[in-house]
């Protein structure tokens, strides 16, 4: 338990930082499964739309550090090379 003022607050702004780190975590899950939705339906029009909408997404969250640099591009590729064979 923080014994400081200090220590206090920043126990409480980790707190706040986790819950809204885990929002977006949950917003960048939520867009790739979007995308998997569409390929499993073998609908390579809405796939394409939900693989563009969700890259904007992905980059966004690597930026901010919510997620790895390389955990983004592993994503987008598999993502888009599922895409394009399903558009082929």
């Amino acid at each position: 338990m923080a014994n400081s003022p200090q220590a206090q607050k920043r126990a409480r702004q980790n707190d706040k930082r986790r819950a809204h780190n885990a929002g977006l975590r949950s917003l960048v899950r939520t867009k790739i499964k979007q995308v998997v939705a569409a390929i499993d339906a073998d609908n390579a029009q809405e796939a394409q739309a939900a693989y563009d909408s969700a890259v904007p997404v992905i980059d966004r969250m690597a930026n901010r550090g919510i997620i790895k640099k390389n955990k983004a591009a592993r994503h987008k590729s598999r993502l888009n090379a599922r895409v394009k064979a399903l558009s082929s």
